[in-house]
């Protein structure tokens, strides 16, 4: 803990006066310093007289929050506020978490990160380079943290930033945000977390052409480099905080399943873009086979965009099938995967190892048709030869379900379920107005980035955002309650049952995943399924019983000013 700060039995103790006060963000509590506190902490004539309560600051900082003119301005009116009074900057994203989280992360955060070096105010996280690897645990303890303070560590190398790409040292935001989510979805303590960049430089030319730009002036390391870089980071960061969950985001389809798989066996380690995706259209596609009810071992499903994502998404809709009773190779057979270059094919150039089990054998697809312009089988031809009755996208090419593609698809099944998860809004494969229109209503549908109700053919329907926020909090949450050292396949598997069981989606127009203004309680239920899964795994160290719950939300921060005494 910062050697000015020392939490003491919930009391906040302090040796730092006056403007030292007002400048840390965790400390500080403006206009809500009582009067015993201002004399106590020198600020006597430093703030203005009235006494306000957090309720009152929150209620202002929302009329300050609603003057903002865009977007991009909210997202740095709130950065600020964060910089300024970590307390309150949570209890306002709590109390209007579904308004501020598209805001605080995707799709808003997008464009915060594309301005990231113009908009440069102060630092938040902390920033590794990898041009000084011997630089990596001095950084790290310039936190001012122990191995006992950090349940949780967000890392990026900002080369695959939500669906626009390479932006180097911006990617820090994407860090930032994560870490906002997981303290106002699930109570993550915002004071045992961290943000790290793994600055490897950048491969986006207007980057490297900008003098302005905050980030190392070269193009991304060799792979040697790079390896070397990460080992070095995930050496210190387990030894410095030993309980800490490694949390990687937003890296490559080069790096992304090749790092995960590195570490996930020997490491307390997850990838949000693999595991967390995978769990969230799991939980979307569970609740949508209930809808449809059709078994899930019956359905046909075609995955539009075979990066880290997608084939994340494949393989965990693979083991739900392997869990419904088919073989393994019969719940392979009932996933199709198409990439840039069309359907995945086993002679294909290029194919990556991670995409190889879902490549089609060359006697499966002999006569279907080919597209030069995509140099292979385009999303069109599969959707005509396969007739599938789920549709996932996770390609960010916005409008790829085409008005011809989703009438093809909707010929053949009663309830198609489709999922343009690609984000931001701007990148989704079709929007939900266009889904239900051209199938008459019968679409089941959950979108990456936030979409308001529809009105259609006289009811409303109600789109819920396969946000990976469903997911993540929660299991961090449960992990950390139940002291794991691992997250498994059944702890993923628990959480995505966990959201599928909290909406019903058989009456029509209800929405096949839970709300944002839902998103505490589901993390909730998210923490309990994955506490007893670890404890089934045998990787949770803390007792796991009937009152796994009460532990769970009595474990949970508050965004709530602790009692402080100046020492």
């Amino acid at each position: 803990m910062p050697k000015q700060l020392r939490q003491s039995e919930r009391v906040l103790e302090t040796t730092a006066r006056g403007r030292a006060v007002l400048t840390n963000p965790r400390l500080n509590r403006g206009t809500a310093f009582t009067q015993e506190q201002r004399r106590d902490l020198d600020l006597v004539g430093l703030v203005p007289a009235q006494v306000l309560t957090l309720e009152q600051q929150a209620a202002r900082a929302y009329q300050q929050y609603r003057a903002q003119p865009t977007d991009l301005a909210k997202n740095v009116y709130l950065t600020a506020l964060h910089d300024r009074n970590e307390v309150l900057f949570y209890r306002l994203i709590g109390d209007h978490l579904a308004e501020m989280l598209p805001i605080v992360y995707t799709p808003t955060v997008g464009i915060a990160i594309e301005r990231y070096s113009f908009e440069y105010r102060r630092p938040r996280g902390i920033y590794l380079s990898a041009e000084t690897p011997e630089d990596i645990e001095r950084s790290l303890r310039a936190s001012g943290l122990g191995p006992d303070d950090v349940d949780l560590i967000v890392a990026t190398d900002g080369e695959a930033i939500l669906g626009i790409g390479d932006w180097g040292v911006g990617g820090i935001d994407i860090a930032v945000g994560k870490l906002a989510v997981y303290t106002a979805a699930a109570g993550i303590d915002p004071h045992r977390t961290l943000a790290v960049m793994l600055d490897v430089g950048t491969n986006r030319q207007e980057l490297l052409d900008n003098p302005l730009y905050l980030g190392t002036h070269h193009e991304r390391v060799d792979r040697e480099t790079y390896d070397s870089f990460i080992d070095a980071y995930v050496e210190a960061a387990t030894r410095l905080f030993p309980k800490a969950l490694l949390h990687w985001e937003d890296f490559g389809p080069a790096n992304a399943r090749r790092v995960l798989d590195r570490y996930r066996e020997k490491a307390f380690t997850f990838n949000d873009d693999i595991q967390g995706t995978g769990a969230v259209n799991l939980a979307a596609v569970l609740s949508g086979v209930r809808a449809s009810r059709v078994p899930l071992s019956e359905h046909r499903i075609v995955i539009f965009g075979a990066g880290s994502a997608g084939i994340g998404v494949a393989d965990q809709l693979r083991d739900a099938l392997i869990a419904d009773g088919l073989s393994p190779e019969q719940a392979t057979a009932r996933i199709w995967a198409l990439d840039r270059r069309g359907l995945l094919a086993e002679d294909q150039d290029g194919i990556r190892d991670f995409q190889r089990r879902y490549a089609r054998r060359h006697t499966e697809v002999e006569g279907w048709r080919s597209d030069d312009s995509v140099g292979g089988i385009p999303l069109a031809e599969v959707v005509e030869q396969v007739r599938p009755t789920i549709l996932i996208g996770t390609s960010g090419q916005g409008g790829a379900f085409t008005e011809d593609i989703v009438r093809a698809m909707a010929a053949h099944t009663a309830r198609p379920i489709i999922l343009p998860m690609s984000n931001p809004t701007r990148l989704a494969e079709a929007v939900p107005a266009d889904l239900l229109a051209w199938t008459g209503g019968r679409a089941l549908i959950a979108t990456g980035s936030p979409f308001a109700p529809v009105q259609y053919d006289g009811r409303t329907y109600e789109i819920g955002q396969a946000n990976n926020a469903l997911i993540f909090p929660g299991l961090g949450l449960g992990a950390f309650v139940a002291a794991a050292d691992r997250v498994t396949a059944h702890m993923l598997s628990a959480a995505a049952h966990a959201v599928a069981a909290q909406t019903d989606a058989t009456t029509t127009g209800a929405p096949i995943l839970p709300l944002i203004t839902q998103l505490h309680e589901t993390s909730v239920a998210v923490a309990v399924a994955v506490a007893r899964a670890a404890a089934d795994d045998r990787v949770a160290h803390a007792g796991v019983d009937d009152h796994i719950e009460q532990r769970i939300r009595a474990a949970m921060w508050q965004p709530a000013y602790p009692p402080i005494k100046a020492v």
